[in-house]
């Protein structure tokens, strides 16, 4: 399929700048890569195969954990961000493998009973996250090596949503950090964002050896204006972090859990 008969599929660019620019900015503000959004719109307005949509959902990803990190780096900085470096690498050394995992399982295999579950799973998540967050001033839930098993188990899980859905995982990262570390919402989100990047690449670089990986060229014009609106929309949504509060944020990530289970039980 050629790039100029993608656009007269649907595929125009303005539409591609506009919804990488919304997202964008979801993802600067709260800390998510916006995958899960994306994806439902590279299927549904964009016609993208799956597998292709999902490709190209983890390419659009990368442009915006890499670009929001250093946009919020005004409201939480590089040197509080290393200050958790345990954090970081504790999911990390679960999410690399997972992501590795997960690539090859999405080349291979059907996955809508692994969605409607990651759909469950997102909404029990939601629900701990506002009603247990009360309970959060208290500290971590688990310290020394139990955390760091629970840890490693998180990300590896976290891994494989990731690749499976082309998504980052912050949606998963950010409720991880917050309640098994006892981390603020808003660190939570440049630390998710420290972790998927890695996690991101190692999921993209197994997706390469496939074949479908080739829609990234057949649709460059597409990859870069979108990018370009994602670029936008991370900076817009890094200023909006110093604004607004903390408070409004984890009721904010609750609901994009929500809708984001009700997008991933339709996409099954």
């Amino acid at each position: 399929m050629s790039e100029d008969r993608g656009t007269s599929r649907g595929r125009d660019l303005p539409s591609a700048f506009g919804g990488g620019a919304v997202i964008g900015t979801l993802g600067g503000l709260v800390g998510l890569g916006g995958a899960e959004f994306r994806l439902p719109l590279l299927i549904g307005r964009f016609r993208f195969a799956a597998l292709e949509a999902v490709i190209l959902n983890k390419a659009m990803s990368i442009v915006v954990v890499a670009t929001a990190l250093p946009f919020r780096a005004g409201t939480v900085g590089f040197d509080e961000i290393a200050g958790h470096w345990p954090v970081v690498l504790n999911l990390l050394a679960g999410s690399l493998a997972g992501a590795w995992s997960g690539a090859g399982w999405a080349t291979r295999l059907r996955s809508e009973a692994l969605h409607r579950v990651i759909a469950v799973l997102l909404v029990g998540i939601a629900a701990v996250l506002v009603f247990g967050h009360a309970d959060a001033g208290a500290g971590p839930p688990l310290a020394g090596a139990a955390q760091m098993a629970a840890g490693v188990a998180a990300g590896f899980g976290i891994g494989v949503v990731a690749s499976l859905m082309g998504v980052a995982g912050g949606e998963l990262l950010i409720p991880t950090i917050v309640l098994l570390f006892g981390v603020d919402v808003k660190l939570a989100g440049s630390l998710s964002l420290a972790v998927s990047l890695p996690t991101i690449l190692m999921g993209f670089a197994r997706y390469s050896r496939d074949r479908s990986f080739a829609v990234l060229a057949r649709n460059r014009r597409f990859v870069l204006v979108m990018a370009a609106g994602s670029i936008v929309g991370t900076f817009i949504g890094g200023m909006l972090l110093g604004v607004v509060p903390g408070g409004v944020l984890l009721p904010a990530l609750a609901a994009i859990l929500l809708i984001s289970a009700v997008k991933v039980w339709r996409h099954a």
